[in-house]
């Protein structure tokens, strides 16, 4: 396994490319209402990335070995989707659905930003928003555990306790990562593990932290159009993610921008 650890010029380009990512979140947000289609949103949000911030969307076209290229610019997951949900036209919100839009953008000097968010369609259940938050909270309680020395155990344990407390499970089969000039590098980051163990983190590591809760059961079940992930009960599914930098004093969350929603009140000084 080979981890970079991303010099000052890198980390510079990072902050910008993820930046970019959480602004396209920024303008999709008011956009995310009953009666609009899943295809239409990721129009908008291509757009955006062509011809506002001069950005690629990654998602467009990737093709990891065993998958069909993927056809949209941004992922969007509603209700029992965990991950990959493939925009369209035909798959129209409505009132009470709950969606992950996850944007990827790669700047021309070729750094790639990535996160996600939760958007609640209208008037969500009272489970829906529970959801929801404590999903946000799980990525949040991984976030505080980063710093120098640290271990990638201790961000999934975190995550996984907070999950579990709350009644809810944690999806194994898919992580975070590394990021950088590549959409998708070492180290896997588990959204479930044991305290201390895993690889130990050093300053300049850059990966995303991006924990899947299902308010059912962790099963799995793929959809025949070879990326769509649903939950195998049909429960809810939460996901939220940022791309995360280790510093030697802690982290810094490269994927913040002015319509970022805000950071729990347990976040405090660890941040930096």
């Amino acid at each position: 396994m080979t981890v970079t650890i991303h010099n000052e010029t890198d980390i510079a380009h990072m902050r910008i490319a993820c930046k970019l990512a959480s602004e396209v979140l920024d303008y999709i947000t008011p956009f995310i209402k009953a009666g609009v289609s899943t295809g239409e949103i990721d129009k908008l949000c291509h757009d955006y990335m062509l011809d506002v911030q001069n950005t690629v969307p990654a998602t467009l076209g990737y093709q990891p070995p065993g998958y069909p290229p993927y056809p949209a610019s941004c992922c969007i997951s509603l209700n029992d989707v965990i991950c990959h949900g493939v925009p369209s036209f035909d798959k129209i919100l409505k009132n009470g659905d709950i969606a992950n839009i996850d944007i990827t953008v790669i700047t021309p000097a070729g750094y790639f930003g990535d996160n996600s968010r939760m958007y609640i369609v209208g008037e969500g259940s009272i489970a829906a928003k529970r959801l929801c938050d404590v999903t946000f909270e799980c990525m949040w309680k991984g976030i505080a555990q980063v710093k120098e020395g640290a271990t990638l155990g201790d961000i999934g344990a975190a995550i996984a306790t907070h999950a579990h407390a709350h009644g809810m499970s944690v999806v194994r089969e898919y992580c975070g990562h590394g990021i950088g000039k590549n959409f998708h590098e070492d180290p896997q980051v588990l959204h479930y593990g044991i305290r201390g163990h895993g690889m130990t983190l050093k300053a300049g590591m850059i990966f995303t932290i991006e924990p899947m809760i299902n308010a059912g059961k962790r099963d799995i079940r793929a959809m025949p159009d070879g990326w769509t992930i649903k939950t195998k009960d049909r429960s809810l599914s939460a996901q939220w993610e940022h791309t995360v930098l280790v510093t030697p004093t802690g982290y810094e969350v490269l994927t913040l921008s002015e319509g970022s929603p805000t950071t729990p009140s347990f976040i405090t000084s660890t941040c930096t």
